[in-house]
């Protein structure tokens, strides 16, 4: 009686096993997930260096902090970045300073999927420089320089207080990308501003 009983319970234990494990529910993929990130609509106001007198087209929402005479940041502190940015007078050293901010761009080229360089060129103004896009988990993703070949040098990069991981910071960085933008057509030097 006892192996009957062992029997049919076994038996049906094995079946309930096999019908369960046969059983394969459905997988369907699920759709991508996307940060719901809302930024203010860009609005601009004049910026200008009280050290050296030049101007550009700063966004609203952020704040400058002068360091020094020679160096100063862009905070946008809802997105925990910072645009450092440094003045230099050109005397005869302009292939050096090109050089060095080439170079600082370069240095992420390691961690970047691409480096993507736009010349800017406004002669009208005196405005001529190279505006970088760096794709990938570098630590820093937009930068650009300017200079009027003849006494004025600026150099700005962007860097986020996080661990870069692109697909997080990107939308941050695309926003910040277009006021870096903005900063680069709309600066005049002093003795060039209409």
């Amino acid at each position: 009686m006892f192996q009957k009983t062992f029997a049919l319970y076994g038996a049906a234990f094995l079946g309930a096993l096999l019908v369960l494990s046969s059983c394969k529910k459905e997988t369907t993929p699920r759709p991508n997930a996307y940060l719901a990130l809302e930024y203010p609509q860009q609005e601009y106001q004049s910026y200008e260096n009280s050290y050296h007198h030049f101007t550009f087209d700063l966004n609203k929402t952020a704040s400058v902090k002068e360091i020094k005479p020679t160096a100063f940041e862009v905070h946008y502190p809802e997105m925990k970045a910072t645009i450092f940015m440094n003045y230099k007078t050109v005397d005869n050293n302009l292939d050096a300073l090109l050089k060095d901010a080439q170079k600082l761009t370069y240095e992420h080229f390691i961690k970047a999927d691409e480096i993507i360089e736009q010349p800017y060129l406004n002669a009208e103004d005196r405005v001529y420089g190279m505006f970088y896009h760096v794709g990938g988990n570098a630590a820093t993703n937009v930068q650009f320089y300017a200079t009027d070949s003849v006494k004025n040098f600026v150099v700005a990069s962007l860097y986020f207080y996080a661990k870069p991981n692109f697909d997080s910071i990107l939308p941050a960085s695309n926003y910040i990308q277009q006021d870096m933008r903005k900063m680069l057509e709309s600066l005049r030097w002093e003795q060039t501003k209409k």
